[in-house]
């Protein structure tokens, strides 16, 4: 395994001594957020993608390595192994290259040819397949392998047998096989056709071809789903002649009496034991790569998403809407404690609208209520008409904004959601996490399984451990990146701390709860079970507001307090009794004194200097506060209120493969499609937007419910 830190870093584009250094980090049970943060001289400031990465990949290596161990062991006790085998292993780069070069040596069930040797026919199956320039007639070669007591009574039989070796053998032939995936991947074809004659959203694939190597991930899980609910029938297609080829070139010789017959043995070879294996091995290629690529995206926009800016310090009205029963309502806190509840029924009909209008105007004056959230589910159209009407008669000095309300109704009906409020039906816990999620994304949206939160595609069709893994890694690192309150936090919240998990969480919560507020980050070690290497870990991602050591309230380690005193002094600051609005000077003043210098005397590299430096500067610093703040709306746009050419402000709601979402505040988002959204080229819409970007948009076409949007002409 010696060569997999090169390999990892020629793949990141990284120095080696940098990749041993987060190998031996890793390996000692140090968590990706601690390390991206704390350990940066070691990494060279990588981020904590990049390191996520290559965790991934250091364990598929590992477990390539371990692999080809497990082969080579294999092979050798079969006294099989020779020094092509032991190379051809070594340079194998994927399991499916190693597993092709075991195949011939594989534990297989009886299949014919195993039938064929057991005959005693590999010998003649050796001398066909080679191919000699004098062979005799064929019937008379297979004459001599009769043998009644094994069955093979004519000389048909045997050539029989013999071909089925020779076909198994070409099956089985590791460089064939790799030189048809890549025919398969240059010049198949998938193809779908309708399995059934009836209307479905799959209609665009009823009659379906497109080149295996182009094309694109969505397409790939859209057939994938349609095949699985019974509407396509869907394969993957290399034409036969291109297939033979190959295999005719590599197994070959002209002039032999054998040539046809090992012809005929190879096409037999191609169509009852190839194809259909490079077929299935094409297909799930296909779908890892689509996988891969929707869990990338999925990442992408779920990391935006829980990063929006906080709208922290106002009192929030949350609106959860329905038909049925009403639209539920909460109304919160600055810090998220519920102040009152209620359910009105606007769309009951005029009545009812005037008397929620009404109920609620009371509840806006009562608590003071500065913004509005309102969930953009069923009936949310008439509840964000209702809301405008209330503000128009308010007067103004009152906004709202559409919260996507997804997995709401999965957290209103967890345990989690019961224990927080015990008192609250589901619905109204709903409403109550609606106006959080305006107030602090982040902090509710940790509650709710990470897929069920909704800014990918096709989630429900991905591994779902693998898809799981890579979101917790999304959340842990927002989580991490931002900061969390010790006294404040929800077991919830501080579960994605790095080096507490869900156990430690609990006791840190129930330890508080007992104890009263955390005076300082030291009290932490008192947490049962909460030993050194945890501390380590979570310190500096807990903030103690309340504590008389300054740099508790600070993204500072407490491994580097005493690195910040010796900063502070050496900038000609008094440790003791310096404010952070004191220290506006602080970064000139290093400079002044030169940084490198500061680092060495103050025992820390230069990285962890300069983080320490701005914490100092802007002590319980929220990176969200630097993002383009939410749009907040005061009147409603009605879809028959949008024609081609209006130019509008939106949201960015979701990114997806072919293009993005964006609300524009008509409650039907719209689709700027990948081709719309830049004049250069785009590869991935997700390398120009992110979920939460604020875009100007120019209205194309409105059919029905589908709005076309245009970035590039709205410019």
């Amino acid at each position: 395994m010696s060569h997999i830190p090169a390999l990892l870093a020629e793949e990141l584009s990284v120095s080696v001594p940098h990749v041993e250094n987060v190998i031996a980090l890793l390996d000692e049970g140090n968590t990706i957020p601690f390390i991206a943060r704390y350990r940066k001289e070691a990494h060279g400031s990588m981020d904590d993608t990049v390191l996520r990465k290559l965790e991934e990949r250091l364990q598929y290596l590992r477990n390539l390595a371990q692999r080809k161990e497990e082969v080579t062991r294999s092979i050798t006790e079969q006294g099989k192994m020779t020094d092509d085998l032991a190379a051809a292993i070594e340079k194998a780069k994927t399991l499916s290259e190693v597993e092709d070069v075991y195949r011939p040596y594989k534990q297989k069930r009886r299949t014919r040819a195993t039938i064929a040797r057991e005959k005693g026919l590999e010998p003649l199956a050796d001398l066909l397949y080679a191919q000699g320039q004098r062979l005799p007639e064929l019937t008379v070669l297979a004459e001599r392998y009769i043998d009644e007591e094994k069955g093979v009574l004519t000389a048909e039989d045997a050539l029989a047998g013999a071909s089925d070796i020779i076909a198994e053998n070409i099956s089985d032939n590791a460089a064939i096989r790799a030189k048809l995936r890549e025919a398969m991947t240059r010049r198949g074809v998938l193809t779908s056709v309708a399995a059934k004659e009836e209307e479905s959203v799959y209609q665009n694939y009823y009659d379906y071809r497109e080149g295996v190597g182009r094309v694109q991930n969505h397409r790939v899980l859209a057939l994938n789903r349609g095949e699985k609910e019974g509407f396509l029938k869907v394969s993957a297609e290399l034409a036969d002649e291109d297939a033979l080829a190959i295999i005719r070139r590599a197994t070959l010789r002209q002039g032999s009496r054998a040539t046809d017959f090992v012809a005929a043995a190879g096409e037999d070879a191609w169509h009852r034991l190839i194809q259909p294996s490079v077929e299935r091995e094409t297909r799930s290629t296909l779908t890892d790569t689509a996988c891969a690529g929707a869990i990338e995206n999925f990442s992408v926009n779920l990391r935006q998403l829980l990063m929006q800016p906080p709208v922290k310090g106002h009192v929030t009205m949350g609106l959860d809407p329905g038909y049925r029963m009403g639209c539920k309502v909460a109304v919160i806190d600055p810090n998220g404690k519920v102040l009152d509840t209620t359910v009105v029924y606007p769309t009951h009909g005029q009545r009812q609208k005037a008397e929620a209008i009404t109920k609620l105007s009371a509840l806006v004056k009562k608590h003071k209520v500065e913004h509005l959230a309102i969930g953009n589910g069923t009936a949310s159209r008439e509840t964000e008409q209702m809301a405008v009407e209330m503000i128009r008669a308010l007067g103004g000095g009152l906004s709202y904004m559409m919260v996507n309300e997804a997995g709401a109704s999965v957290y209103s009906a967890s345990p989690l959601a019961a224990q927080e409020f015990p008192q609250f039906d589901v619905n109204l816990r709903s409403a109550v996490s609606i106006a959080r999620r305006l107030q602090d994304p982040l902090s509710e949206l940790v509650k709710i399984e990470p897929k069920a939160i909704g800014v990918g595609q096709y989630q429900h069709d991905m591994p779902q451990k693998q898809l799981s893994d890579s979101l917790r890694g999304v959340v842990e690192d927002c989580v991490n990146s931002v900061g969390v309150d010790l006294n404040t936090a929800s077991p919830s919240l501080l579960s994605y701390v790095s080096g507490l998990g869900e156990s430690l969480a609990r006791n840190v919560v129930a330890y508080r709860e007992e104890n009263g507020a955390f005076t300082s980050r030291a009290q932490l070690k008192k947490v049962p079970k909460l030993g050194p290497k945890a501390f380590q870990q979570c310190a500096g991602f807990l903030r103690v507001a309340e504590s008389r050591e300054p740099l508790d309230n600070t993204a500072v380690h407490p491994e580097s307090y005493e690195a910040a005193r010796k900063l502070l002094t050496l900038c000609a600051y008094d440790p003791k009794t310096v404010r952070a609005a004191d220290l506006g000077e602080l970064k000139s003043r290093l400079e002044t004194y030169g940084t490198e210098k500061a680092a060495a005397e103050c025992g820390v590299g230069v990285p962890t200097l300069l983080d320490i430096a701005a914490e100092l500067m802007k002590p319980g610093r929220d990176p969200r506060d630097e993002l383009p703040a939410p749009i907040l709306r005061t009147d409603v746009l009605d879809l028959k209120d949008l024609a081609p050419g209006m130019v509008l402000s939106g949201t960015v709601r979701n990114v997806i493969d072919f293009g993005a979402f964006v609300d524009i505040g008509v409650h039907q988002d719209g689709l700027v499609h990948i081709s719309e959204i830049a004049e250069r080229y785009v590869k991935h819409p997700s390398d120009v937007l992110k979920v939460g970007d604020i875009v100007k948009v120019v209205v194309l076409k409105v059919e029905g419910k589908r709005i076309s949007l245009s970035i590039k002409q709205a410019k």
